[in-house]
């Protein structure tokens, strides 16, 4: 009755499932292992006067941890309540409302939810059939008057990886604030070579996101973090962030993680390893994969098994949790996140076994 009226119209982020264990949850692109044994030491160390006080604002330390991890200075890091957070500064610190942000299509959900919530259009660029941007992208998103431009790197839902390349052209040719959001960048094949995060400060207006969600094995802990020239992070740092944004429980886990990366790293090369040995399994039962650099697939579910929703809803009923998106161009996909050795292995034994059932639509 009282919100404004383009909150009224819209519809809002929709999360994925949380099933209860012990379910096989590869819905929500988790990382398959534990945090390190650091940062649960960490958590132990918190004490009572540790939370009786207000944490640092600015997050001094954890950022000089980030700083000195990405070789950046301390001026170019901001730490956020998870990537979301950033999301959101970026939107309200460099967007009139009224102004186009620039977005591939089909991508994260969260951006169209964003651009409605500041009531700015989209200037949505169609991805091609080979599930890359055209190489037009920022002259299309010029012409649309675009201020701002939110794209993932590895995408999101595809998995595929834009050449580093690419988006120092793109960022080049754009004429407002580029964000490339790298939730899953830890699980890119080191062999390629990509590392956007050297461009910082020489391409002024680019803009890259981070989270330990994934890579660190921290989805429970909402921390993320942005690197940029310090002339695009101070007015968000400043200005426009809430002044106690990641408590002191996250400021001190975090420090941990950045400490020691060893747990992290190993679950990169588990990821990285089963993301092959999975694409691999379900090409062979008639389930075609994308190309992912993410922690994820996006599989292509044939007719034989009446379509990607009655499939996700029959793994369901076994308690193995996919998901499937219900946007353009993805109702016949399902995301699959990658588990451990033995989750994927009872995913391909249960689609294996829906075939031999030869019931593929029936629901449990």
């Amino acid at each position: 009755m009282f919100e404004r009226s383009n909150i009224r119209r819209m519809s809002g982020y929709i999360p994925g499932e949380q099933p209860p264990a012990p379910a096989i949850k590869l819905n929500t692109n988790e990382n398959p292992l534990e945090p390190s044994a650091s940062v649960m030491t960490a958590l132990a160390e918190i004490s009572p006067a540790m939370l009786q006080r207000y944490p640092d604002s600015l997050a001094t330390n954890l950022r000089a941890a980030i700083a000195h991890y990405h070789g950046r200075d301390v001026d170019e890091v901001i730490v956020t309540n998870g990537s979301d957070e950033l999301l959101r500064l970026v939107v309200t610190t460099f967007l009139d409302p009224g102004k186009a942000i620039g977005v591939l299509n089909p991508g994260y959900h969260l951006y169209n939810v964003l651009a409605e919530i500041q009531n700015c259009p989209l200037a949505k660029v169609n991805l091609r059939d080979d599930w890359l941007p055209p190489d037009d992208t920022a002259q299309r998103w010029n012409d649309a008057g675009a201020r701002l431009a939110l794209v993932a790197n590895p995408q999101a839902p595809s998995g595929r990886l834009l050449s580093q390349n690419w988006l120092i052209e793109l960022a080049e040719a754009f004429h407002g604030v580029l964000l490339v959001d790298e939730a899953y960048v830890d699980f890119v094949d080191a062999s390629l070579g990509y590392e956007l995060v050297r461009e910082i400060g020489r391409i002024p207006n680019l803009l890259i996101a981070r989270t330990l969600s994934k890579g660190h094995s921290l989805a429970g802990l909402r921390l993320g973090y942005g690197l940029g020239a310090a002339e695009l992070v101070a007015p968000m740092l400043h200005k426009v962030r809430d002044s106690y944004n990641v408590d002191v429980i996250t400021q001190h886990l975090g420090r941990a993680a950045f400490g020691d990366t060893q747990r992290a790293r190993e679950s990169w090369i588990l990821v990285r390893g089963e993301r092959g040995r999975l694409a691999q399994a379900l090409g062979k039962l008639g389930i075609e994969t994308l190309p992912s650099q993410g922690n994820f697939l996006l599989a292509h579910i044939p007719a034989t098994f009446n379509g990607a929703k009655a499939l996700q809803m029959r793994l369901a009923g076994q308690n193995i949790h996919v998901r499937w998106l219900n946007f353009s161009r993805l109702t016949d996909w399902l995301r699959i996140s990658i588990g451990t050795i033995a989750e994927n292995d009872r995913l391909l034994a249960a689609i294996e076994a829906i075939l031999a059932s030869g019931k593929v639509g029936t629901v449990c």
